[in-house]
């Protein structure tokens, strides 16, 4: 979906304002689009980690918030399988200045080697998730430290993207 109201609002409010309760708000319409989408269950769901800075600055992860509400019963094939969350699978290795604050051709440079795969993920399918995506650069960054670490598959899910 659009950054728009009034989601933009919602998630303004995880992200930013302690508001907790809107993270299984937010879990579901993910779930939902999921779902609709036909998307199949992956083997790991990996919330985008925070800085350890930024997290000792907001004290939780939004896009771990909304991950560990993420339902996912049963595959597009009829089975059912569990995916697991795994927060610590994925880190960032150092801070980064925050992508919002940057232009767009900075971006992509900002987080180049910020991520490791810190746990086995070869020929796992795997999905990152996060609250928002603008130009995509973390994402983009994530997902290449996952596929370098031998994941079979990665998807990026997220609740909105800026149009």
């Amino acid at each position: 979906m659009d950054y728009r109201f009034p989601w933009d609002r919602l998630l303004l409010a995880l992200k930013f304002g302690e508001q907790l309760e809107v993270a299984p708000l937010l879990a579901r319409r993910l779930s939902l689009a999921l779902a609709r989408a036909g998307v199949d269950a992956p083997d790991l769901i990996l919330p985008v980690p925070l800085s350890t800075e930024r997290l000792r600055e907001r004290g939780y992860n939004q896009a771990h918030e909304i991950a560990r509400r993420l339902a996912w019963p049963r595959a597009a094939d009829g089975v059912e399988r569990q995916s697991r969350l795994c927060a610590r699978t994925l880190l960032r290795l150092r801070d980064t200045a925050q992508q919002a604050r940057l232009p767009l051709d900075r971006r992509r440079s900002n987080l180049r080697g910020a991520f490791a795969v810190m746990k086995p993920v070869r020929g796992l399918r795997v999905a990152i998730v996060d609250d928002v995506m603008t130009s995509g650069a973390t994402l983009h960054e994530a997902a290449l430290a996952l596929r370098r670490a031998g994941a079979a598959d990665v998807q990026a899910w997220v609740v909105a993207r800026t149009p």
